[in-house]
């Protein structure tokens, strides 16, 4: 089930752009010597996503936020590789019941980890009621439902609040409903218009979440069990853009900006040697 945070969390993103200097910009703190490709899409044929590395979330339930698409499978309008990338495309349209479709990608079975480098580049679509998110849930589900098997957002972005992006950690003993969940917010001005790399580091002591060079969240492994570290069990990757819902549409869905599309360049994934 997906979820993201409070409402209270989306205000104190306006307060924290006036009073929140730049994060530290770091180096990825581990060489690309230490690290091996193991799993990657260079989107570098056409048609749709590839079937041995790709599955669909499919379906019109509103995926536990009162969502407003219809996630669609195997569909090129919503989810096609062309020129050298992956466009995964929110389209106004009446389809399964709903006014919306888009499309929900995968590596369930076709690519589950157990720690690593998780690298995306892309460019996020901009407009009130988008939602893009690159995340990633447990394949097993070894602990328990949501949140006991945890949940880590790479990057999350609420369209109705321009230029910024969300890391978030979920677990049991941190999560949102609780108002505990570990996050943090970066302002990236040229979001909509560059591609930039969202990477996360996860390994048996802590999970680092950078933009291209700059780390903006830390969770560390506190060593009391589950309810704070779920993430010694194998996860998977998603990629999708929700349209409205509990928080992409706490301030409604501009129906003027359609079509509207993320773009991929490529997702690389990389363990240690």
């Amino acid at each position: 089930m997906k979820q993201l945070f409070l409402f209270a969390f989306v205000l104190s993103v306006l307060f924290q752009w006036g009073c929140r200097k730049d994060p530290k910009t770091n180096p990825v703190n581990e060489t690309e010597d230490a690290f091996e490709l193991v799993w990657s899409d260079e989107f570098d044929y056409n048609g749709l996503p590839d079937k041995n590395k790709w599955s669909y979330d499919i379906g019109g339930s509103g995926w536990g936020n009162s969502e407003a698409q219809y996630y669609t499978d195997s569909r090129l309008k919503n989810s096609e590789v062309k020129d050298g990338y992956l466009y995964i495309n929110a389209i106004k349209e009446d389809f399964g019941g709903k006014k919306y479709t888009s499309a929900r990608l995968v590596t369930r079975t076709k690519g589950d980890w157990l720690y690593g480098k998780i690298e995306v580049n892309a460019k996020l679509p901009d407009g009130t009621g988008m939602w893009p998110a690159i995340w990633m849930l447990p394949t097993d589900w070894a602990y328990g439902g949501w949140p006991e098997s945890g949940e880590i957002d790479i990057m999350e972005h609420l369209g109705y609040i321009p230029y910024f992006i969300a890391a978030t950690v979920q677990t049991k003993s941190y999560n949102f409903i609780q108002n505990t969940h570990r996050n943090s917010i970066i302002a990236i001005p040229d979001t909509y218009t560059k591609f930039h790399n969202y990477i996360m580091e996860w390994e048996t002591g802590e999970i680092r979440i950078y933009v291209d060079s700059k780390l903006y969240l830390t969770f560390k492994n506190e060593g009391a069990g589950f309810h704070v570290w779920p993430f010694d069990k194998r996860f998977h990757l998603l990629l999708n853009v929700a349209i409205g819902g509990t928080f992409g549409g706490a301030q409604g869905i501009d129906d003027s900006i359609f079509p509207r599309s993320m773009v991929i360049d490529y997702v690389r994934v990389y363990q240690k040697k």
